[in-house]
């Protein structure tokens, strides 16, 4: 018998471990913190020895870390898709970022600007099928005017609309449409967190889920400067000032870009970025803090995780993702793998550590399960409920997918994946070849193995085939026009 079963008692629902009890009024709180842009190893207990996140070290001890996280894309629109929708980028129809467009060898290829009005979200599941009352703080990007926040289940919109990065910048005035400005000077994550913090002072009985988005650590690279002071004289303790942290790479594969070369970040040693992630490992403190002053952080789950592998190539490349492959905008490890902490007071045990593979799309039915709700009939979802691995139980996610047929701004191609077990294959749309990676041992993605593991290859490529056709994905043309 699940060892859970039974502890409470009014609602079932039974995905992971048999039946298990929930009452109507113990619904568990939701806040899920989604930073843009932070790299799987840009906290402290990812292995950041630069960067100091002591707040999240201490989420990470009083919860689960996972060490096989993955966002559904390397660019962030498409993984917000698949967060609010459970299915992968390529099923909702957003595979970029919004407003992004690029051409090379190929062309583009099409894709929803919008998060389109019929798809039922998880913030409308839990309002209309639940109780809970729903709240957005921060960045959206999923479309502007009929499509924002408010029209796709949020009771409460703070922040959210077309931007994806703050356009005026990171300190007040903001000019933001669904923000009032703060005083002259006010700090855009903290001001986010005010608010955050204020809905959860205010929120009564009602289990609420309050969906905080941040703009960090998105470009522009900003932060208050005594900060920023003090990670220029930590750099400087550490030498790390004296080494030059950029690689130059080839020229970008993209017609926008095409003169400029590829900037890699070898080191951690951005002052400007390390005082942005500190800020944000502060502001995650407060807002804990609010939450147990509230007295309901027992009754909360909270969920940590980012968008997109860190920036590492481009736009200044303020971080790196080593021992992992380059970062956003590209189909290697570091474009996609994520720091995720969550913590469950009574469910999760305090310090859990698992390699279970997970993905986007499953935190619907994740979150649906722990709230004791089932997907609306005749909803399709593309997503696993990991619910088993927050309880200690066995887990398997089976393959994971990745379907990115466009360009991005950081030097990565189009392409797409499919990861399962230690194996993950890269198909690259230029010119048809496949990658191969044992990831369990090369992390780094170094060592192609793809001429030396034949039936492995096929084996995944067939999957990933039969996946790209049951998603009816769409695959770039050449582009007859281009030169280099």
């Amino acid at each position: 018998m699940c060892r859970y079963a039974g502890i409470f008692a009014g609602f079932i629902f039974g995905v992971g471990c048999g039946r298990v009890e929930i009452p109507m009024t113990k619904r568990p709180n939701i806040i899920f913190i989604l930073l843009d842009d932070l790299g799987w190893r840009d906290l402290g207990c990812y292995g950041s020895s630069f960067y100091e996140t002591p707040n999240l070290d201490r989420l990470a001890a009083e919860g689960i870390s996972f060490t096989n996280a993955y966002a559904a894309a390397p660019v962030c629109s498409p993984t917000r898709a698949s967060i609010l929708t459970g299915k992968y980028p390529a099923t909702v129809g957003v595979t970029q970022y919004i407003g992004g467009h690029a051409v090379g060898k190929l062309c583009d290829v099409p894709y929803f600007h919008v998060l389109p009005r019929q798809e039922i979200s998880l913030a409308r599941a839990l309002k209309e099928h639940g109780g809970y009352q729903t709240w957005h703080v921060g960045k959206w990007h999923l479309g502007e005017r009929e499509t924002r926040p408010e029209q796709h289940g949020f009771d409460v919109n703070l922040g959210g609309c077309g931007w994806g990065s703050p356009k005026y910048g990171y300190f007040s005035p903001y000019h933001c449409p669904a923000l009032t400005d703060g005083p002259p000077g006010e700090y855009l994550t903290d001001r986010l967190t005010d608010e955050a913090m204020k809905l959860i002072r205010s929120s009564g009985d009602a289990p609420f889920f309050l969906n905080l988005w941040h703009y960090a650590v998105h470009t522009p690279i900003q932060a208050p400067e005594a900060l920023v002071e003090k990670y220029r004289r930590k750099a400087a303790a550490l030498g790390l000032d004296k080494i030059n942290p950029i690689e130059e790479g080839d020229f970008f594969p993209c017609e926008h870009k095409k003169t400029q070369r590829i900037q890699r970040r070898r080191i951690q040693s951005d002052p400007a970025y390390a005082a942005m992630v500190e800020n944000l490992d502060w502001n995650i403190g407060r807002l804990l803090h609010a939450l147990e002053e509230s007295g309901k952080a027992k009754e909360t789950i909270v969920i940590f995780t980012s968008d997109n592998g860190g920036l590492a190539t481009a736009e200044g490349s303020p971080t790196s993702n080593a021992p992992l492959a380059e970062g956003k905008g590209w189909m290697y490890e570091g474009g996609t793998r994520e720091p995720l902490l969550i913590r469950w007071p009574g469910v999760i045990a305090a310090g859990s550590r698992t390699d279970a593979t997970v993905t986007s799309p499953d935190f619907y039915p994740t979150l649906l399960e722990a709230a004791g709700l089932e997907a609306m009939p005749r909803q399709h979802l593309d997503g696993v409920s990991f619910l088993p691995v927050l309880k200690g139980d066995a887990f398997e996610r089976g393959p994971i997918f990745w379907h990115y047929p466009h360009y991005s701004n950081q030097g990565g191609t189009p392409g797409c994946s499919v990861r399962e077990g230690a194996w993950k294959l890269i198909e690259f749309f230029e010119d048809g070849r496949c990658e191969l990676y044992n990831l369990v041992e090369d992390v780094s993605e170094e060592r192609d193995l793809a001429a030396s593991e034949g039936d492995k290859v096929k084996e995944l490529k067939g999957k990933l085939d039969a996946w790209k056709v049951s998603v009816e994905a769409k695959i770039p043309k050449v582009n007859l026009n281009w030169k280099r």
